[in-house]
């Protein structure tokens, strides 16, 4: 037992080690990425009438003179002690996105919670019902919102509930300490973000329940009578966790990569309108600031699937 445990320990330490790497890498392409856009931030944040002379000295201050592997090992020498370092316009990053980057991670919060409880209920009320025209409303509603882009959605929940309804905000407006002013405001966000992610999760609900399906425990507890909702709670979805829970730390990153378009349509105070703004000035710390800071949330969670997946696997043992 203790042996299963060191060994389940060392396996996530792997993975983790694995994820820093990954994020490192990434890192690095942002970098690599900015470098190869014409034009520098020197030249991008350049005020009107500023003599060359000025550009360059800027561009010396910024350390824009030298090559981009330095720049890149300098910034990240002080990532450990969360110095993300200084945006082309003399401000410290992790200032510039102690304000939006929380309502940005609220907004993808509530948006994985609401997949999350809605692709179980979904799934497996699907999976209760076998071939019923139940299960195949909720198999073929969940491929086509699934193909929707979230700013679509986003169009369409504006038109009918904030145009039409009247029900809800169409934009949302940041109150004194720069979050939504009201929770209504988060509604249509959310629901636009959400919405494509319940469809790609009620399907892996559905399928990972189906494969449990076919395992012999299950069969024995069908043949012993138990009723449908506790094979269900206690024979099919501890074994379709893992699959689940996959399928949940992928929406992950999708929904804080969504975030960026739908914030733009409901004017919500996130990073979105930080990072247009810092590719436009060819902002280099302000970009892999952000990618760094949801890299670590995107990391979190997936650590906390491959936790999921590991105690299922020991369970089943």
């Amino acid at each position: 037992m203790a042996g299963s445990g060191i060994a389940a320990i060392t396996r996530l330490a792997w993975l983790l080690t694995r994820r820093i790497a990954l994020l490192a890498a990434l890192l690095a392409l942002v970098f690599a990425v900015v470098e190869a856009l014409p034009g520098d931030a020197a030249d991008a944040t350049s005020e009107r009438g500023e003599s060359v002379a000025d550009v360059e000295r800027r561009r010396v201050l910024l350390g824009l003179d030298q090559p981009v592997a330095v720049r890149f090992l300098r910034w990240m020498a002080g990532l450990p002690s969360g110095d993300l370092g200084v945006s082309a316009r003399g401000e410290p990053v992790l200032s510039l996105l102690a304000g939006p980057l929380p309502n940005t991670l609220l907004l993808g919060g509530l948006a994985l919670a609401v997949t999350v409880v809605a692709a179980l209920g979904l799934g497996c009320w699907a999976a209760l019902r076998p071939g019923s025209m139940t299960d195949r409303v909720i198999s073929a509603s969940a491929t086509a919102v699934l193909a929707l882009p979230e700013f679509v959605i986003a169009v369409a929940l504006v038109l009918v509930f904030a145009l039409w309804a009247g029900l809800l905000p169409a934009a949302t407006l940041a109150g004194p300490d720069g979050a939504p002013a009201a929770w209504s405001m988060l509604v249509l966000p959310v629901l636009a973000l959400a919405i494509p992610q319940i469809g790609w999760n009620a399907r892996i609900v559905r399928g990972a329940l189906a494969d449990e399906a076919k395992a012999s425990h299950v069969a024995a507890a069908v043949l012993d009578g138990l009723p449908s909702r506790r094979i269900l709670t206690h024979h099919l979805l501890p074994g379709a966790l893992p699959a689940i829970a996959a399928g949940v730390a992928t929406s992950t990153g999708m929904l804080l990569g969504g975030a960026v378009a739908v914030e733009t349509i409901f004017n919500y105070p996130g990073v979105g309108a930080l990072l247009a703004g810092a590719v436009a000035d060819r902002d280099t710390p302000i970009i892999a600031g952000v990618v760094a800071l949801t890299g670590v949330a995107i990391t979190c969670v997936l650590l906390a699937a491959d936790a999921i997946r590991a105690w299922a696997a020991g369970v089943r043992r």
